[in-house]
């Protein structure tokens, strides 16, 4: 397999991996609240912030498709605003990169 299928294939599962994350942080959002007004409380705090970790495993999740379009359109790796190519080091930490370090600054 080439790098570049590897790489494709490491987000395809990582795609899938936050789509289980996002069913369970929905499932445990859709819970009735407990009768106790205290334990509501505590449950409200609780549902915000997995309201929050859905919200960005979704934008993760888009960023990767993005990601794989560009892979499938042969783009992949290519800034977004100047056409230069984005630093390997850059796209090993944050995959779906659309821009070099410098259009990003």
């Amino acid at each position: 397999m080439t790098e570049t299928a590897d790489l494709r294939q490491s987000l395809v599962a990582r795609l899938e991996e936050l789509g289980h994350r996002v069913d369970d942080l929905e499932s445990g959002l859709r819970e009735p609240l407990e009768a106790d007004f205290a334990e509501q409380a505590t449950q409200m705090e609780g549902s915000e912030v997995a309201s929050a970790l859905e919200h960005t495993a979704i934008l993760e999740a888009q960023h990767i498709k993005a990601a794989i379009l560009r892979i499938d359109a042969g783009s992949y790796g290519e800034c977004a605003k100047c056409g230069n190519p984005i630093n390997p080091e850059r796209l090993k930490v944050l995959p779906y990169a659309t821009e070099c370090v410098n259009c990003a600054a």
